[in-house]
C-alpha cells in the first residue's frame, strides 16, 4: 500500500508536469515570435521566463525519478531529500528570475527607452496569463495532494509567468494612457513578488533539511489514529520528520502485560496499517512494544 500510494502521486505528478512542459514550449515560441516581429522587448523577456519554466519541469520530473528510488543500503531513508534539492533549485531559478527582471527593467528606465503598444502584444498576454494561471492551480492541486514540495514550487513558477505576463498587459495599457515606463515599473513589482515566492519556497526546503517535524495539523490526526486503537492503553515519545513527501515516526506504545509476543506484534502492525490507510503522506513507522507498567507510564 505504501508504495502504491507514492506510485500513484507520481503519476499525477508527472502527468501535470508533462503538461506544463507543452504549455511552456508552446507559450514560450509564440511570445518570442510575436516579440520579435513587434519589437517588445517585454514579450521577448516574458516567452524567456516561460522558457525557464521548462527547467523547473525538468528538475521536478529528475527530483521523482530519483527521489522515488527504493531505499538501499547507501540510504536506508530512501531518496526522497533528492525532491527537497529539486524544490530548492526551482527556488533559485525563481529569485534569480525575478532579481532579473527588476534589473532589466530598471536598465529600460535608464536608458529612458519608451515603448509602442501593440495589439498582438495584448492578445499573447492575455493568453499567457489565463492558461499559466489554470496551470498554476492544477499543479497547485496536486502538489498539495502529493505532498511535492518540488512540484508546489514548480506551481509558483508557473504563477509567476502568469505574473510577469501581467505585467506586460499593464505596460500595454500604460501606454496606451501615454506613460511610458508603465511596463518597466510593472515588471520592478512582479519581480519582488517572485522573489519572495522564492525565498519562501527555500525556507520550507531549508526547514525540512533541517530534519525539522511534520506540521501540525498531520500530527494531530496522527495521535487521532493512535488514540482510537482499543489494545494501545497509553503511548510517549512520538518523533516525526519528513524525507521529501514522506513521514518517518517513531513512538512506544504500552499494552496488556499477560499479551503474548504474537499479540503485541499484531497489535503494532495494525497501527502501521491504520495509519498508511487514513494518512495522505506516505508513512514509515518504527513502534517499540512496551507492556502497560507503572514504572513505565509517561
Amino acid at each position: 500500500m505504501h508504495n502504491h500510494k507514492i506510485e500513484s502521486a507520481n503519476r499525477q505528478i508527472r502527468f501535470v508536469t508533462h503538461v506544463g512542459i507543452v504549455c511552456n514550449i508552446v507559450l514560450s515560441a509564440v511570445k518570442v515570435g510575436v516579440g520579435v516581429l513587434v519589437g517588445s522587448i517585454a514579450l521577448v523577456a516574458d516567452g524567456i521566463h516561460s522558457l525557464s519554466d521548462m527547467a523547473t519541469d525538468f528538475a521536478v520530473l529528475l527530483g521523482v525519478h530519483f527521489g522515488s528510488k527504493q531505499a538501499d543500503e547507501s540510504h536506508p531513508y530512501g531518496h526522497g531529500r533528492i525532491e527537497t534539492f529539486a524544490a530548492a533549485f526551482i527556488a533559485l531559478v525563481l529569485t534569480i528570475g525575478g532579481a532579473a527582471m527588476i534589473y532589466y527593467a530598471a536598465l529600460d528606465i535608464a536608458k529612458s527607452n519608451i515603448r509602442v503598444a501593440h495589439t498582438a502584444v495584448l492578445v499573447v498576454a492575455i493568453i499567457s496569463i489565463i492558461s499559466k494561471e489554470l496551470l498554476y492551480m492544477l499543479t497547485k492541486k496536486v502538489a498539495i495532494k502529493s505532498h511535492s514540495s518540488a512540484l508546489y514550487a514548480n506551481a509558483w513558477h508557473h504563477r509567476s509567468d502568469a505574473l510577469s505576463s501581467i505585467a506586460v498587459l499593464i505596460g500595454f495599457v500604460s501606454l496606451k494612457f501615454g506613460f511610458g515606463y508603465g511596463d518597466q515599473i510593472a515588471a520592478v513589482a512582479v519581480g519582488l513578488m517572485i522573489i519572495l515566492v522564492g525565498t519562501r519556497v527555500a525556507g520550507d526546503c531549508v526547514r525540512e533539511l533541517t530534519e525539522s517535524a511534520v506540521d501540525a495539523d498531520t500530527i494531530e490526526h496522527i495521535k487521532g489514529v493512535i488514540n482510537a486503537s482499543p489494545s494501545i492503553r497509553q503511548w510517549h515519545k512520538l518523533r516525526s520528520r519528513m524525507v521529501g513527501r514522506e513521514v518517518f515516526l517513531d513512538l512506544h506504545i504500552l499494552v496488556d502485560p499477560a499479551l503474548d509476543v504474537s499479540t503485541a506484534h499484531e497489535i503494532s502492525e495494525s497501527l502501521e496499517n491504520a495509519l498508511h490507510e487514513q494518512i495522505s503522506r506516505p508513512v514509515n513507522i518504527t513502534v517499540h512494544v512496551e507492556p502497560d507498567m507503572p514504572e513505565l507510564r509517561k
